[in-house]
């Protein structure tokens, strides 16, 4: 069954599984974001969604965590059936940094309306049900963390109307994950739900990165996701 925990020290969300339970949300998603001529102007999402599917398929290698989840069986049982079996599952997971992990589930959301626009609107669609899944794992995480009325302006944000992220200029989450990175356990737990909101509102240091980033990107002729910043991640990381 596929879990959503936060990690120790709040730095993010342990996505966990057995294999087929990520492969599945792997291809779910695969088949919702489209091919990369789909939703020219939702290509940077599209290729951070890619990042964590990246780091989802790397788990399924078992490149990241192996642990060992207990099943139901037991020696009851296994006399029962006069049989022998395991009694636990292997389940691989990643960690996925907060703004991260936020960022993908919220803009899952324009995916999800665009594929009921284009390709297929039932309701149980088990492409877009497997994604709700996710969502809400994300979301029950969320809940656990902050306050009532930030995680109810998360919620309505949430559920507005998409899209959210049409040419959005998706190194503000790089921006966002390196400045949660810095902060105490205090600190995560105090602001994760300001993290959260600021990926759906379009903030003024989000502006001013945005008119930075297109002005570059008028002289280069590149489009904006293809615009790196001058960034490095830790090498290592304490979850």
């Amino acid at each position: 069954m596929l879990s959503i925990q936060s990690t120790e020290r709040l730095t993010g969300g342990r996505i966990s599984g057995d294999y087929w339970d990520l492969d599945e949300l792997i291809k779910n998603i695969y088949e919702v974001i489209g091919d990369e001529n789909n939703y020219y102007d939702y290509r940077g999402a599209r290729q951070r969604i890619l990042g964590v599917c990246l780091q989802l398929r790397k788990a399924t290698q078992g490149e990241c965590n192996i642990e060992f989840v207990a099943n139901g069986i037991h020696k009851g049982i296994e006399k029962k059936k006069d049989t022998l079996a395991p009694e636990k599952n292997v389940y691989f997971s990643v960690e996925i940094l907060y703004p991260e992990l936020i960022f993908t589930a919220l803009a899952l959301n324009d995916f999800i309306d665009l594929y009921n626009e284009f390709i297929d609107n039932n309701p149980w669609n088990p492409h877009t049900t497997s994604i709700r899944k996710f969502q809400s794992l994300v979301t029950e995480c969320l809940k656990e963390h902050l306050p009532e009325e930030h995680y109810n302006v998360f919620i309505h944000l949430m559920l507005s109307k998409s899209p959210k992220y049409f040419r959005y200029a998706t190194q503000y989450v790089d921006i966002l994950n390196l400045e949660y990175l810095k902060l105490t356990f205090e600190e995560r737990k105090k602001h994760l739900g300001a993290f959260a909101i600021r990926l759906m509102v379009e903030d003024d240091e989000y502006l001013a990165l945005k008119d930075q980033i297109l002005a570059t990107a008028n002289i280069t002729k590149h489009e904006i996701h293809e615009l790196p910043l001058q960034m490095k991640y830790p090498e290592y990381i304490e979850w």
